[in-house]
């Protein structure tokens, strides 16, 4: 859903630079370069940047030519690069893990260049109550509804945010809400082991269904999580 998501809003966007804060196994960084544009993916881990560097090294010469993998983490982005230096900047899954997000979207805000995106992923704190509510945990799902902490699939305590907390949080680095959308409405209680659809029809109509969700209030006011887009 935030590969759709992020597509849709670099629609007729070419060679862009590309900052991905976080960039994990190195998914949307690879799609991206995939495409056409050329991405600095960072990321803590040195496991999953070794899966990253391995997935790379799969890829043809003209994508890893536009890939450059570096280790480290969001806070050293203002020692390694200058402002303005990037198109596109992607924060997916990062916020959730530090006590407050606000120093770190001001110090991507500044590395973007005029007409840049800057893309956020977070764990939506408006709707933290519904998967222990729907797995039937009503202690955890009443703690949620007092409480900005959880623990993730992953069994790390976590942080959520506020889709209003963060539209002024943009506001004040000068890079203003441009438009949002929910991810996992109807999915997120799904086991970690689930598998997809083997049908790719039943694979097709299930993305539609949550691609419409997550567009469309009131669903996506209650996904599990948020893509929030801001425009410089």
């Amino acid at each position: 859903m935030v590969a759709r998501q992020l597509a849709e809003q670099l629609t007729g966007r070419t060679a862009q630079r590309v900052l991905d804060v976080g960039c994990g196994q190195g998914t949307q960084a690879l799609r991206l370069a995939r495409a056409g544009h050329y991405v600095t993916g960072i990321d803590s881990d040195p496991v999953t940047l070794g899966v990253a560097q391995g997935a790379l090294a799969q890829e043809p010469d003209d994508v890893r030519g536009r890939v450059q993998l570096l280790s480290g983490d969001g806070h050293q982005c203002g020692r390694w690069f200058g402002a303005r230096s990037f198109d596109v900047v992607l924060c997916h899954g990062v916020l959730m893990y530090l006590p407050d997000p606000d120093p770190m979207i001001a110090s991507l805000a500044r590395l973007l260049a005029p007409g840049g995106v800057l893309s956020l992923v977070v764990r939506n704190r408006d709707a933290l109550a519904m998967r222990p509510g729907a797995a039937g945990d009503w202690r955890a799902a009443l703690d949620a509804f007092e409480s900005d902490r959880y623990y993730n699939r992953l069994g790390l305590t976590a942080r959520a945010d506020r889709l209003a907390d963060l539209t002024v949080t943009l506001a004040e680095v000068s890079v203003p809400l441009k438009q949002w959308y929910g991810v996992r409405v109807f999915t997120d209680n799904a086991p970690d082991d689930a598998a997809p659809p083997v049908d790719g029809r039943r694979l097709a109509q299930l993305l539609d269904a949550e691609e419409r969700a997550g567009r469309t209030d009131p669903y996506r006011r209650i996904a599990a999580l948020l893509h929030v887009i801001g425009g410089k």
